[in-house]
């Protein structure tokens, strides 16, 4: 393959030293990333090996600057104009300054992706020290592997939470877990429906009566069972009508539940650029734990309903985050934008002590929401957790990595593995034809998140 001329220049006297390998067989702690920056000062590029955290916030202290990770549109304005699909590590095709991690300097030799056709460029590392040598050295990246996150051990979680606080506020923790966070009690419709869902003689009628007791929660089910997502037909009247003709006891409930708690705590105002939004996430992964649910054995099968709001309320922990942490939350923001192919458990514990997940599950419990969703939420990330309920973990497990190997940016994901499939007993072809059917609904599930975000 030849070399793209800008890629020559770039190279300069080192372009005969290279050599073409695919990425896949790159040993993968010699592969290098580059990442665009920028803030009020200006434009910096930061060169590390691929697989390391970068810690945004060291960079920042130690350059006295503000940034973060330049805007989507803007990285593609600079990828357009050298012609290129991706930007491999090469300084001189930007002409900005440049900071190297110094773990970089420790390599024998360097691949650089090329972005096309999976091919990469090895080099031997002191070509790259020679072409990189007018660039700052800096220590800002850690080695993931480093980082210890609690995968297991449910009943440290408060230990770390607690921690976690003492850290960042300073408080002496002498109250309760959500006195101490300062979070609103469980909202008064959840509770109700809570009741409901633990009594064994509610009926139809009882959801309605509590729908109805509270107006924009009402407005809302009227307009889910309206709504094209579940083609009904006729014109849905009334709440009774949405429930018992469209939407059903089970669905209705969850809905609410997971609106009603969505409504107690406030949508942060910052997001890291290049996610789907809070409700966007919840309606796939809803959508997803409910069709692998049903795909399930009979004998072994889920209770859909339960399966349906563990999926609704997966990334709750994020809205408690940004209450919980808020001068943080932005840290932990801007670290998912840098480092998009590390999972956000193991930003959150590197830097707050703590994961959205411990500390949503944890809060779960406190609620007494039932141990099937506040297991579920806390394991999610484990696929290989064999702790009591944990089919319900690993539907959203293989969920999330379903909907993200086809595009739904929910953030970092791996390849499911035939593994998770045979015990969950579920066919492999067949799931992942109803989820490429899930994603080309993905209008309708836009739509149904954003009816979720207005009820908010």
């Amino acid at each position: 393959m030849e070399l793209p001329v800008v890629v020559q220049q770039a190279l300069g006297e080192n372009a005969p030293g290279v050599s073409f390998r695919s990425v896949s067989q790159t040993d993968p702690g010699q592969l290098l990333r580059m990442v665009l920056l920028n803030d009020s000062v200006g434009n910096l590029q930061a060169i590390c090996r691929r697989n390391d955290l970068i810690d945004l916030d060291a960079l920042n202290k130690q350059l006295g600057r503000d940034l973060r990770m330049m805007q989507r549109r803007e990285q593609v304005r600079v990828r357009q104009k050298s012609g290129l699909q991706e930007l491999p590590a090469l300084p001189s095709l930007t002409g900005w300054p440049t900071v190297v991690d110094r773990r970089v300097d420790t390599l024998e030799a360097v691949a650089l992706e090329l972005g096309e056709q999976n091919l990469g460029l090895v080099m031997p590392g002191e070509d790259f020290r020679r072409l990189t040598g007018k660039a700052d050295r800096r220590d800002f990246t850690v080695d993931p592997g480093e980082i210890i996150v609690n995968l297991d051990n449910h009943s440290a979680d408060r230990d770390e939470l607690h921690s976690a606080i003492k850290k960042f506020t300073g408080l002496r923790i002498q109250q309760r877990l959500e006195d101490t966070l300062e979070l609103p009690p469980l909202p008064e419709t959840a509770q109700r429906i809570i009741q409901l869902r633990v009594n064994p003689n509610a009926v139809m009628g009882d959801l309605v009566d509590v729908v109805e007791s509270d107006p924009s929660l009402a407005a809302q089910v009227v307009s889910w069972a309206s709504s094209s997502f579940y083609a009904a037909a006729g014109q849905v009247s009334s709440v009774h009508d949405a429930v018992s003709r469209v939407l059903g006891f089970d669905l209705v409930m969850n809905l609410a539940m997971g609106l009603a708690l969505g409504r107690a705590l406030k949508h942060p105002k910052d997001h890291p650029d290049g996610y789907v939004d809070y409700w966007q996430q919840a309606i796939w992964q809803a959508q997803a734990a409910g069709i692998l649910a049903s795909m399930m054995p009979r004998g072994r099968r889920p209770v859909f309903g339960l399966a349906y709001l563990a999926g609704l309320l997966h990334n709750f922990g994020y809205l408690v985050l940004a209450q919980v942490f808020p001068p943080h939350f932005r840290l932990v923001c801007r670290s998912l934008e840098v480092n998009p192919d590390t999972d956000s458990s193991v930003i959150e514990h590197y830097l707050l002590g703590i994961t959205r997940e411990q500390i949503a599950a944890q809060l779960m419990e406190n609620w007494g929401m039932p141990d099937e969703v506040s297991l579920a939420i806390r394991f999610q990330k484990n696929p290989i957790y064999e702790g009591p309920h944990n089919d319900y973990a690993r539907l959203l497990w293989l969920g999330r990595q379903l909907l993200t190997e086809r595009g739904v940016a929910l953030g970092a994901g791996g390849a499911s593995t035939a593994a998770v499939y045979d015990e969950l007993g579920l066919d492999r072809e067949a799931v992942q034809k109803q989820f490429d059917e899930l994603v080309r609904r993905k209008d309708s599930i836009m739509a149904m998140a954003g009816m979720m975000n207005q009820g908010a």
